[in-house]
């Protein structure tokens, strides 16, 4: 089964989505099921996994109905307040949602680059093991520090990485990130989804050669066994198309064995998610 590991759905609101900027304009409306079902079926794609856009628990229960109505949504990454004090019973309550399988905040729009640090938010991640919960890691290359810290704080927390933490691809700049992926890379709790690349790079004039050395990078560290392939669809739409982003995948791992390529297009989002009422990683 072939899954796309990270993607968005929205009913467009201007002040909810208000990181959506007036250069991001073809984004400002909705986007649904039935706008990505025609994209999954002529890319082979069996199904996806629903990622938050929004931090509310608002957010967390749309998808959750969405999910309800349409099977080919295999897996939901919501968003809780991982500071509440209440945090346990928040996902006491979420853990009775089989298809919700994680939560993620949206770090890269923190101004404090050591927020994943505070205690509050570490009580949070602490808690999550206990049902089972995994966590994307949404940042920026500079907060790659932080990233680092809080994984090794807890061994057995499962995480994955968003868009290999949006390296500066537009810039050509490779250090620190690649070094300090590197070291993340060596913790393996860690997963890392290889999405997000095109609409870090230039949105207009992006070339596949531009792309190469972060996908080396990635690929050398985390292996066909830790990345899975995301599209961060419709996000990506400000760059490319799905198709596009998908065969950029497709072309760099042509010569990948038949079993890696399932791995990265499927098998390995199915075991971190713990999809089709597996375990997580």
């Amino acid at each position: 089964m072939q899954v796309d590991s990270h993607q968005h759905f929205w009913k467009y609101d201007a002040q909810r989505h208000a990181w959506i900027t007036d250069e991001m304009k073809i984004l400002r409306r909705d986007f649904l099921p039935s706008d990505l079902l025609p994209e999954l079926s002529a890319n082979g794609m069996a199904g996806c996994v629903a990622v938050q856009a929004d931090q509310s628990e608002q957010e967390t229960n749309f998808l959750l109905e969405l999910s309800q109505k349409y099977d080919v949504i295999k897996g939901i990454v919501g968003w809780v307040d991982l500071q509440s004090a209440e945090i346990s019973d928040r996902l006491e309550y979420y853990s009775k949602f089989e298809k919700l399988c994680g939560f993620r905040h949206v770090v890269q729009a923190e101004a404090d680059d050591n927020f994943m640090l505070r205690p509050e938010f570490c009580r949070g991640i602490n808690a999550l093991k206990k049902y089972g919960f995994t966590y994307d890691i949404l940042i920026y290359a500079r907060q790659l520090p932080a990233a680092l810290e809080l994984i090794s704080r807890f061994p057995d927390q499962p995480f994955v990485i968003d868009h290999i933490a949006k390296p500066s691809i537009r810039a050509k700049v490779m250090a620190p990130w690649a070094a300090q992926m590197r070291s993340l890379a060596e913790h393996p709790n860690v997963y890392c989804k290889v999405s997000g690349l095109i609409t870090e790079a230039d949105w207009r004039n992006w070339r596949v050669q531009d792309l190469l050395p972060y996908l080396n990078v990635v690929f050398d560290t985390f292996g066909p066994e830790r990345l899975m392939f995301g599209s961060d669809w419709p996000v990506c739409l400000l760059a490319g198309t799905y198709q596009q982003v998908k065969n950029l995948i497709e072309g760099f791992i042509g010569k990948l064995s038949i079993q890696q390529k399932k791995n990265i297009f499927g098998l390995n989002a199915v075991k971190f998610y713990g999809l089709e009422n597996g375990s997580p990683a």
